[in-house]
C-alpha cells in the first residue's frame, strides 16, 4: 500500500470512486456530491491524514452508507420494550407502536436537553452520524454556524450533514483516537460514535477497505479494490 503523507489534505483523499468502493450501490452523482462536501468538512475539522480519513469513512459507511438519514422510530411494541424498557410498559408499548412521533416524544422527552413536549420528535436522530436532542442540535449548530435548532431538517442536507459529522468527529477526540492505530482502535472509535459496539465487524471491514482504497488512490488507481462488497 502506498501511504499518503500525513501533511496531505483530506481534500485530495476523499473522492467519489473511494465512496463507491465502500458502497458500490451509491449512484455516481450522489457520490460526487457527498465526496465534495465531505472533503470540505474534513479539511475544516482536521480530518487530514490517511488514517483519520480511513476511520472517518469507515464509520460513515456503516452508520448511513453516505446518505443523510433520519432516525427510524417505527417500532413494534416488542421493539419498544427491548429498546426502552424503562419508558414503555407493555400497555404503553401497545398504545404507541408504529407511531414514531409519540415514541420519540416519550423516549427522548426531558432528556438530552429536550424541554418542550414535541422536542423528542423534533430533535430525533438525523445525519451521516446521527445527533439527537436539543443540546446536541444547539452545540453542533453553533460549531458549524447553521441554525439546525429552528430548522432541524437541515441536518438531512448533504452539506450540513457532512459538517455535523466532521464536527462530531473532532469534538469527540476521534482524530486523536485514529492517530493511535489502525484496525485495533476501531472498537474504541465505534464506542464514541455508536455508544456501543453495534456493527463492529462491519466497521472493521470498512476500515480495511477504506485504508486500501486510499492507498490505491495515492498510487493512482481506484478502479478496483480486492474485497469490495
Amino acid at each position: 500500500m502506498s501511504a499518503i503523507p500525513p501533511s496531505q489534505e483530506a481534500s485530495t483523499m476523499i473522492s467519489a470512486p473511494i465512496l463507491r468502493i465502500l458502497h458500490p450501490k451509491l449512484e455516481s452523482n450522489a457520490a460526487e456530491l457527498v465526496a465534495q462536501n465531505l472533503q470540505t468538512a474534513a479539511r475544516r475539522f482536521e480530518i487530514n491524514t490517511q488514517r483519520r480519513v480511513a476511520h472517518f469513512l469507515a464509520q460513515l459507511a456503516h452508520e448511513s452508507g453516505f446518505r443523510p438519514l433520519a432516525e427510524n422510530l417505527n417500532y413494534s411494541a416488542e421493539g419498544l420494550r427491548k429498546t426502552w424498557p424503562r419508558v414503555f410498559t407493555e400497555q404503553l408499548a401497545l398504545e404507541c407502536q408504529r407511531n414514531p412521533e409519540r415514541i420519540a416524544n416519550l423516549a427522548y422527552g426531558h432528556r438530552l436537553g429536550n424541554t418542550q413536549p414535541e422536542d423528542g420528535f423534533k430533535f430525533r436522530g438525523r445525519g451521516f452520524i446521527q445527533i439527537t436532542g436539543r443540546n446536541n442540535y444547539t452545540r453542533y449548530g453553533a460549531l458549524i454556524r447553521q441554525d439546525i435548532v429552528n430548522n432541524p431538517d437541515l441536518a438531512l442536507q448533504v452539506d450540513v450533514s457532512s459538517l455535523i459529522a466532521a464536527a462530531f468527529w473532532l469534538e469527540n477526540g476521534l482524530n486523536q483516537l485514529a492517530d493511535e492505530g489502525g484496525i485495533e482502535v476501531v472498537e474504541a472509535i465505534t464506542k464514541k460514535v455508536n455508544g456501543g459496539t453495534l456493527g463492529l465487524d462491519e466497521r472493521r471491514r470498512y476500515f480495511l477497505l477504506a485504508e486500501q482504497a486510499l492507498g490505491s488512490s495515492a498510487a493512482g488507481n481506484t478502479q478496483f479494490i480486492e474485497g469490495s462488497p
